[in-house]
């Protein structure tokens, strides 16, 4: 089937030699002469397009707004950016609002095709990757992000990966340690073997030793055939043991064993099995005070803890909060077959305040309920569930309380200026006013941070 691209240029010469460039290498192609046309095409979903051509420079609406629009309608689809009157800033950012590409007039044809033709193969091998994933499985927290915490903890999952040592991963609930140790495994020598998981915490005490040793015919009432346990199942893979910190005792020792010799035997059995394991292990718990609480023994401890790593909370990476939304956005769009709708930016800034107490978890279940209940166009405020709205109201100590901001009176336009303008004043000043290093901190780039503090009248306090 062809792959039809929509030129979006006022001039028609350009229109006409760019049809003519694609239709010779087998594109279907549309046409539109300004913005508004471009953005009326991409909200009929009867129109069929691949990719976009689109220019900076239309009348009518501005090509960086078309880009928006389009990108609304359809979050996936790939758009190049052209324009003969290019510059850097231009160029990042079209790209900061999702362009996939900048081209600058006059183009050949091989840049101009090549570049097209890279786009749409990434789009396509992207949507198969997300399609194939989803259809296996995606009830796991994603492994998303760009923030200064979430890029180190990618850098030591690294070099864990690299090792043969065993790792422990701490961290609260839903934060995606089950994901760090696949990614561990992925990225390991033993990626070809097999990644076993044991909820530590689900099986019961009495069949435990089963499940990680596995038993003999007849050695207990009801153990009517041989069973292979867990560690049988991952020789020359990964063990992940999650939730080790709800082992009994007598488990833990028997897994330290393990560790130490590499052989076990199955329950009710004689013949010792070898075995070549790596174990990598996960738990909310603080597993030194369960130690000084005699519930966790130490040699166990450190036999396990060779590489530790610790996966942040969601409310110490607030920068990876609109990643993750929009990521399953896109995926429970397409789970329940609907568009995907566009998120207000009143309504991601009520999403990012929030704390997410059960963390990426939470984040997902609270995504997928906004994508099935919405009504409308666009997710505001008002689809935001009463809990993340709730909690996310600012309490009496949270701001100044000049001018009754107490009762956070006012519009929600209102309480969110005053909240930044409180922020950003507080960050400056932890800095001492030095705008770079507060920049840095809080994730905002240089230039924005200083329009924010000229937009909401943010004072040094040297001025009078």
């Amino acid at each position: 089937m062809k792959q039809t691209v929509l030129i979006v240029d006022d001039e028609q010469g350009i229109r006409q030699s760019v049809r003519g460039l694609l239709e010779d290498e087998g594109f279907g192609v549309l046409e539109a002469v300004d913005g508004e046309q471009a953005v009326a095409m991409g909200q009929d979903e009867s129109v069929r397009m691949e990719g976009v051509l689109l220019d900076i420079w239309l009348p009518k609406m501005d090509g960086l707004e078309v880009l928006q629009a389009l990108k609304r309608s359809r979050p996936g689809l790939p758009i190049i950016m052209l324009s003969g009157h290019a510059n850097i800033e231009t160029a990042v950012q079209s790209t900061k609002l999702g362009a996939y590409h900048f081209v600058e007039k006059p183009f050949s044809a091989d840049t101009l095709l090549l570049t097209l033709r890279h786009a749409l193969k990434e789009t396509r091998l992207e949507a198969e990757n997300i399609r194939l994933k989803g259809a296996v499985d995606d009830s796991q927290p994603r492994i998303i992000g760009k923030s200064p915490v979430f890029l180190k903890l990618m850098e030591d999952l690294r070099f864990a990966a690299q090792a043969n040592a065993s790792v422990l991963i701490t961290g609260e609930n839903g934060t995606g340690k089950e994901s760090v140790a696949h990614l561990i495994h992925l990225n390991s020598a033993r990626a070809e073997g097999p990644f076993v998981e044991v909820n530590s915490a689900a099986i019961p005490e009495e069949l435990i030793e089963s499940e990680l040793f596995g038993h003999e015919s007849g050695a207990f009432t009801g153990a009517t055939g041989k069973k292979i346990g867990k560690f049988d199942q991952a020789n020359q893979g990964t063990l992940f043991l999650d939730e080790i910190g709800d082992m009994s005792l007598k488990t833990q020792a028997k897994i330290l064993r393990v560790l130490q010799e590499q052989r076990f035997e199955r329950v009710g059995g004689s013949r010792t099995i070898e075995v070549d394991v790596r174990i990598i292990a996960a738990t909310n718990k603080r597993l030194e005070a369960e130690i000084k609480a005699g519930n966790f023994r130490e040699d166990l401890y450190y036999r396990i803890a060779v590489l530790p790593l610790v996966v942040p909370p969601l409310r110490e990476r607030k920068g990876d909060v609109p990643l993750l939304i929009n990521h399953y956005s896109q995926f429970f769009s397409a789970t329940y077959g609907r568009r995907q709708r566009h998120i207000t930016a009143e309504a991601m800034d009520i999403l990012s305040m929030y704390q997410w107490p059960g963390n990426i978890r939470e984040l997902r279940n609270i995504v997928e309920r906004m994508i099935i209940m919405t009504r409308g166009e666009e997710i505001t405020p008002v689809d935001i569930p009463p809990v993340v709205l709730n909690a996310v109201r600012v309490t009496p100590g949270a701001l100044p309380t000049a001018g009754g901001m107490e009762d956070m009176l006012g519009t929600y336009r209102e309480a969110k200026e005053a909240f930044e303008r409180h922020y950003i004043t507080r960050q400056l000043e932890k800095h001492e006013w030095n705008i770079s290093k507060t920049a840095e901190a809080i994730q905002l780039e240089r230039s924005n941070l200083h329009k924010k503090i000229k937009q909401l009248n943010i004072l040094h306090p040297s001025v009078d």
